[in-house]
């Protein structure tokens, strides 16, 4: 099963978020027009290395099972695209979306 919902940010702005329910697990992501964050799932590595020629802006975060907690977490890891936007590790998930807008 998906679901997509709006999710409305501190400033106003509101990004989408989308959950797939598959078997034993779920896929989490909230995204912008520029950018998206990502539960542990994301392969961030992939993305800085083997199609960095795609400039992806993105960050992960790791242990979260809802949309609400990958907002609140903070992030993992992130590209080398949302460092160039000033989003650092650390940084919560909602945090990095502001800056991705």
């Amino acid at each position: 099963m998906m679901r997509v919902v709006p999710i409305v940010l501190e400033n106003g702005a509101t990004v989408i978020g989308v959950e797939v329910k598959l078997p034993k697990t779920t896929l989490i992501a909230v995204t912008t027009d520029k950018g998206y964050i990502m539960c542990g799932a994301l392969d961030v590595g992939l993305l800085n290395e083997r199609l960095a020629e795609r400039k992806i802006i993105a960050g992960r975060a790791v242990g979260v099972r809802t949309l609400e907690e990958l907002m609140a977490a903070p992030l993992e890891s992130i590209t080398g695209e949302a460092a160039a936007l000033g989003i650092s590790t650390g940084m919560t998930g909602a945090k990095a979306l502001e800056l991705m807008l």
